[in-house]
C-alpha cells in the first residue's frame, strides 16, 4: 500500500500519475491515467466530492494515516460494504465484525461516538438490516467532514498534490 500512495507524498515528482491505482493496463483502455488539476480542485468544493473519487479516496486515507485517524474512513468504507450485502447470514457476520472492530467500546479501532448511538446501533445490530448502520455512518460522516475534512484541504499532501497537477497541466498545455 505504501508503494501505491507514495505518489501521493511531498517525494514524488510524478504526483499526477496516478497509474499504479489502476488495474492492469490489458483490462484498461489507456496506459496512463492523468489526474487533471480540475479533479483535484473539485475536491474542495465538497465532502462528498472527496468520497466519490476513488483517487480523492486515497489521498484522504493517506492524510488520515499520516494523522494516525484513519479509523473513521475505515469504518465509513466498511459501512459502505455493508449496505451492498444481500445475504442475511453475511449480513449478521459483518455487522458482528464491524462492531467488534469500530464501535464495542475498547474496540482495536473505536470510532468517537456518543453512548446512545453506541447502545442504540448495538441494539439494531441484534437483527442486523441494510440501515442498521445509517445512524452511527452518518454520525461519523459529520464528524469527518467538519473536523478532518478541512485539515486535509489545508494539509501539505492535498496542496502540494494540486499544485503538482496544476504545474504537469501548464506543462501539458504549453
Amino acid at each position: 500500500m505504501k508503494t501505491r500512495l507514495g505518489c501521493l507524498s511531498n517525494k514524488s515528482d510524478s504526483c499526477s500519475d496516478f497509474s499504479e491505482f489502476l488495474p492492469p493496463a490489458q483490462e484498461r483502455s489507456t496506459r496512463y491515467l492523468k489526474l487533471s488539476a480540475d479533479e483535484v480542485t473539485r475536491w474542495a468544493d465538497s465532502f462528498d466530492a472527496l468520497l466519490s473519487n476513488k483517487y480523492g479516496l486515497a489521498a484522504f486515507r493517506t492524510f488520515l494515516k499520516t494523522e494516525f485517524s484513519d479509523e473513521n474512513i475505515e469504518f465509513w468504507l466498511a459501512c459502505e460494504d455493508y449496505k451492498k450485502i444481500k445475504s442475511p447470514a453475511k449480513m449478521m457476520s459483518k455487522a458482528n465484525k464491524i462492531y467488534k472492530e469500530f464501535i464495542e467500546v475498547h474496540s482495536p479501532r473505536e470510532v468517537n461516538i456518543d453512548h446512545r448511538t453506541r447502545e442504540e446501533t448495538k441494539q439494531r445490530l441484534l437483527e442486523p438490516t441494510p440501515n442498521s448502520l445509517n445512524e452511527v455512518q452518518a454520525k461519523v460522516h459529520s464528524l469527518m467532514e467538519k473536523d478532518s475534512y478541512p485539515r486535509f484541504i489545508r494539509s501539505k499532501i492535498y496542496q502540494d498534490l494540486l499544485n503538482r497537477t496544476q504545474i504537469y497541466c501548464q506543462r501539458k498545455s504549453v
